[in-house]
């Protein structure tokens, strides 16, 4: 992978990892500018880059044997439940309540 390829992915590590802002992205790191990092991010999510990446470290982990499955977890909201679950209340507003009438 060239040099660039490089600094871009690392770049878009460290913002993912610190949570900084893209345009905070220190270019003293030598990731490059921050919206590169952050358009070739979403260049990659078009192209599918990541999901590839994820399925081609899995079954490198899996040739090795370092794969543990006992320790894996679903994601409830993927899963469907059985007899459809219990009901879901009613979510509660997080607006502010009204201030009280001051004209009485």
């Amino acid at each position: 992978m060239p040099d660039g390829l490089w600094q871009r992915m690392s770049g878009i590590l460290f913002v993912l990892h610190t949570g900084i802002q893209w345009e905070f992205l220190p270019k003293e790191l030598g990731f490059g500018s921050g919206m590169t990092c952050w358009r070739r991010l979403e260049e990659w999510n078009r192209a599918g880059v990541w999901k590839q990446l994820h399925e081609l470290l899995l079954a490198e982990l899996h040739a090795a044997g370092k794969l543990d499955w006992s320790r894996a977890v679903i994601d409830s909201s993927h899963v469907r439940a059985a007899r459809r679950g219990p009901k879901a209340d009613r979510a509660r507003s997080t607006a502010p309540a009204r201030a009280p009438s001051t004209t009485f």
